[in-house]
């Protein structure tokens, strides 16, 4: 079962038409991430020998040798779909996850630290280079890159010290992870597209989308796409959230230096290496979305999917995403929204929590005494610096809060979402769910 604490979620439903709701979006909540399973994903896109999708029909016979490198949260599922679908040379994948390896014993499994890299990032990096340089160039690599392969995959230009200093600060900030991985891509020696630079075979990358628009030049940093950003834009968005008197001199000197052209930028587009590179998403927001409004329809809901491309403060969209449930005239006994996508959370406090409970805490007193359920999940399993991934919500929530004597907008102000809900049992305790395409929010507004 997804869901470690399913039976508290459920039973903590005031009456019997709250259960069943609760219940019912642990249901849709399950079958959505389903719909985004890693393994599922790339083996879909295998038939036979050749690789379909889209439009795309690639035969593997005409390769001498495949090998595979994959980095992220979804690194080891993805690479098991391979092993199970065609014959690999060897392989070395990275993750987050320990006591998760790939089956195939050709391919080896690296653990590395997320979000802040460690050694251990450094050093799987280092194998994947020299797995890459090792290629043919009548041979085929197949790079598997999913969310948190930007800290998983770190070749870094200045001192690891400096690269932990300056992702915390980033984390801190609120800057958004567009804005996050355009710094780290120019920090870096395989991020922005560099990583295709050890290969001289073809690369076919498949990609797990965890981040709004599916931009593939930000997605685990993009290292196998041109990058659009510049040294410029590294500089803006340091002054823009007030970091740059506090970054680690070395890393100062890199964007200078960059912006005075004695390092070149990432590679563009205008980089013929990219001739040679298939990227294709193979799972991503929409998907898991589209399988939550499946289901709901199959449990008798009303649906109404509000975005994929859910973006801002977490505590505004929680705000305009109720009024919206609020304001809707419903037609329905019980109607349900779906929204997706990934907001972020200025820190001011010191407390403990991610985007998706501090998101749901900022609803708690909108919907107090209203037939809604809100909840929002982190895809993951990992909402922000908690072990909980997301938390949910009733018309009964701010009641029970009081007799505990938490008062939710307190625990706004100190980031500290993870220990209001944990008071209430109200946490999704998911544990690592080994994928990530952001962020899903379920709300349903019923009738008695």
């Amino acid at each position: 079962m997804l869901f470690k604490n399913y039976r508290d979620i459920v039973e903590n439903g005031k009456d019997k038409k709250t259960k069943e709701i609760r219940r019912d979006i642990l249901e849709i909540l399950s079958y959505s991430l389903d719909a985004a399973d890693p393994y599922k994903s790339v083996k879909n896109v295998f038939l036979e020998n050749q690789i379909k999708f889209n439009s795309k029909n690639i035969d593997l016979s005409i390769f001498r040798d495949i090998y595979v490198v994959g980095f992220g949260k979804a690194s080891v599922g993805m690479a098991n779909a391979i092993c199970d679908s065609i014959d690999v040379k060897e392989g070395a994948i990275v993750t987050n996850q320990e006591n998760n390896i790939v089956e195939n014993k050709k391919v080896k499994t690296f653990v590395g630290s997320h979000p802040i890299p460690d050694e251990s990032s450094i050093k799987a990096t280092e194998e994947i280079i020299n797995l890459v340089k090792k290629c043919e160039e009548n041979d085929l690599l197949i790079v598997l890159i999913s969310g948190g392969g930007s800290a998983l995959l770190c070749k870094p230009r200045v001192e690891l010290t400096d690269i932990q200093k300056i992702t915390k600060l980033l984390l801190k900030s609120g800057a958004n992870i567009k804005e996050i991985n355009t710094i780290r891509k120019h920090l870096s020696y395989v991020k922005g597209g560099q990583l295709v630079r050890y290969a001289k075979c073809k690369v076919i990358s498949f990609i797990i989308s965890d981040i709004v628009g599916d931009p593939l030049d930000f997605i685990a940093s993009g290292p196998t796409y041109p990058d659009s950003t510049t040294y410029l834009d590294v500089k803006s968005i340091l002054e823009k959230y007030d970091i740059w008197e506090n970054t680690p001199n070395a890393i100062k000197g890199v964007v200078n230096k960059g912006l005075e052209g004695k390092i070149p930028e990432t590679s563009d587009s205008s980089n013929s290496i990219f001739k040679k590179v298939d990227n294709l998403i193979v799972a991503n927001n929409k998907i898991a979305c589209k399988a939550a409004i499946e289901k709901a329809k199959d449990l008798g809901y009303k649906t109404m999917l509000l975005t994929t491309t859910l973006e801002g403060e977490a505590k505004d969209v929680a705000g305009f995403l109720v009024d919206k449930t609020i304001n809707y005239d419903a037609d329905h006994d019980k109607m349900i929204f779906v929204s997706g996508g990934e907001t972020t959370v200025t820190i001011k406090g010191d407390g403990r929590g991610g985007r998706n409970q501090e998101m749901v805490l900022s609803s708690v007193e909108k919907i107090s005494g209203k037939n809604i359920v809100f909840c929002s999940f982190a895809t993951d399993g990992v909402d922000g610096s908690s072990d909980a991934a997301g938390a949910i919500s009733d018309k009964n929530t701010l009641e029970r809060a009081e007799k505990k004597d938490s008062d939710p907008n307190l625990f706004l102000k100190t980031n500290n979402s993870y220990e209001f809900f944990k008071k209430l049992n109200d946490l999704f305790m998911t544990g690592p769910t080994g994928t990530n395409v952001m962020d899903l929010q379920i709300i349903v507004k019923y009738k008695e």
